[in-house]
């Protein structure tokens, strides 16, 4: 099998369709391009998602809580408790468990969220440090993004910049790319795993009717496009020349020869709004310092489409995502 997510068909095969629906309470479950579980248990809803760390090594405590409170976002969800699970090989020193733990509880306090369980072992079954959190969430029915009102015409936005937390990765983890930044370079690269998070926007978005979102993480923009295409049941067109790339992000791409619309793109929020409401949002997004774009619109013609070079792409199923190529 190759490295990085399952293929959609076999996700299908192999695991949605071995699934059945025994309780009532579930009122979202797994799905392409849906990135949360949620429940209803009378009042708020529940929302709850998993995510593991297997790219990192360094922030790896900070970059686990964020990516899983993001998906809880997508679904305009306020945070409440994380279960992080460790697995350490038999090589790791204490002092690394101390410093992981710290790491994930300063990031705990930004994000007013609680560490509330998990599970701590000592395993050969891994060649270096696996986390993976679960993070439990709740909104209010009203706030919940409704796929349904989504029209042809539509804005697609997304917020910072994309390939955000690859970017972070490699120029932090790997001393072959490291080695050639100036020290402005390297102060930026330090800087970007504290960009991780899109609690903030997506806290904004949930006051202007918000109806899609999607946290970039493997495969990309592009991959996010297509996944959030098949959950919408829409058409995307999007324009390259709008996209917003840092030009830290555009020199790895260069240096490896990679494809920064397919690298994991953490703390950049894919997000759908009518016109009217996409104003309104960007105006309070900017005015909090957040970088807003729009990229395209929704279609009627059921695929997602990029336009560059004067071209039309049309884009698939992402194959393994492009920090697998250096990391």
């Amino acid at each position: 099998m190759e490295i990085g997510k399952i293929k959609s068909k076999d996700l299908e095969k192999y695991i949605f369709d071995n699934l059945s629906s025994n309780r009532k309470e579930v009122v979202v479950k797994s799905g392409t391009g849906l990135d949360n579980a949620v429940l209803d248990f009378g009042g708020d809803l529940i929302v709850a998602s998993t995510d593991p760390i297997t790219g990192a090594s360094k922030n790896i405590g900070s970059i686990a809580i964020n990516v899983s409170v993001n998906d809880v976002s997508c679904q305009c969800a306020d945070p409440v408790g994380v279960l992080l699970t460790i697995l350490l090989p038999p090589e790791t020193n204490i002092e690394k468990l101390d410093e992981i733990i710290k790491d994930a509880n300063e990031t705990c306090k930004k994000l007013k969220v609680d560490i509330v369980g998990g599970h701590t072992e000592v395993t050969d079954v891994v060649n270096k440090i696996l986390l993976s959190t679960t993070v439990i969430g709740r909104v209010d029915p009203l706030k919940i993004p409704k796929i349904e009102d989504i029209n042809t015409g539509d804005v697609v936005a997304v917020s910072k910049y994309i390939g955000l937390e690859g970017t972070s990765i490699i120029a932090s983890d790997v001393e072959e790319f490291r080695n050639k930044l100036s020290k402005k370079e390297r102060e930026v690269a330090l800087s970007l795993h504290e960009e991780i998070s899109v609690l903030k926007e997506s806290k904004i978005a949930s006051k202007y009717n918000v109806k899609h979102m999607h946290d970039i993480t493997e495969g990309g923009l592009y991959g996010a496009l297509w996944e959030t295409s098949i959950a919408i049941n829409h058409g995307i067109c999007a324009d390259f020349n709008e996209f917003p790339i840092l030009d830290l992000t555009k020199k790895i791409e260069d240096f490896y020869k990679i494809d920064c619309c397919k690298l994991i793109s953490s703390g950049s929020m894919l997000m759908i709004f009518s016109k009217e409401d996409f104003e309104k949002f960007k105006e309070e997004a900017e005015n909090e310092n957040i970088k807003i774009t729009k990229i395209g619109e929704v279609t009627s013609e059921n695929i997602a489409k990029v336009i560059k070079d004067e071209k039309e792409l049309e884009l698939r199923e992402p194959e393994p995502d492009e920090l697998y190529k250096v990391v």
